[in-house]
């Protein structure tokens, strides 16, 4: 499950819901991971841009390896501005098994920040400025990956 939000995320209320959807399953494990945006280089906040197309496919592709397990794997993501200490992104691994669920949760966070479609601004004096410094660069993303990579030197 791949859900889209416009701003901060409700995480009490995601985590309920997620946690009563899947309460009559056989999950033995269930780990969720919350992140929030962090007070930087006097940001107010970040926004989010988000190629939705590309983002449901490699989530699809990730929920087949989790199927593959017998483990099942959601994510939330915020679209446009989120301030400073409120949570933009929340992923959460079902899984029968302990380990599985450890193991995937881990790989997924990781692979999210390398390969997922969004793009991330600074909200800096009410404006957004790319935040190139906080981005990483995609994979196969061509002219941008090897700007960013010069930008970063």
């Amino acid at each position: 499950m791949l859900c889209l939000y416009d701003g901060a995320l409700d995480v009490p209320r995601i985590l309920q819901e997620w946690y009563e959807e899947e309460a009559a399953s056989n999950y033995g494990a269930y780990i969720p991971f919350v992140g929030t945006v962090r007070s930087e280089e006097g940001i107010e906040g970040l926004s989010f841009d988000i190629y939705e197309p590309i983002l449901k496919s490699w989530f699809d592709a990730w929920q087949e390896k989790a199927k593959a397990k017998g483990a099942m794997i959601k994510m939330a993501h915020s679209r446009g501005d989120v301030l400073v200490h409120t949570s933009s992104y929340i992923a959460a691994v079902f899984s029968p098994k302990r380990r599985v669920a450890l193991e995937f949760i881990d790989a997924f966070v990781e692979d999210f920040k390398a390969s997922a479609p969004i793009w991330k601004y600074d909200i800096i004096d009410n404006q957004r400025v790319y935040a190139l410094k906080r981005s990483t660069a995609m994979v196969g993303s061509g002219i941008l990956s090897s700007k960013m990579k010069d930008e970063k030197k």
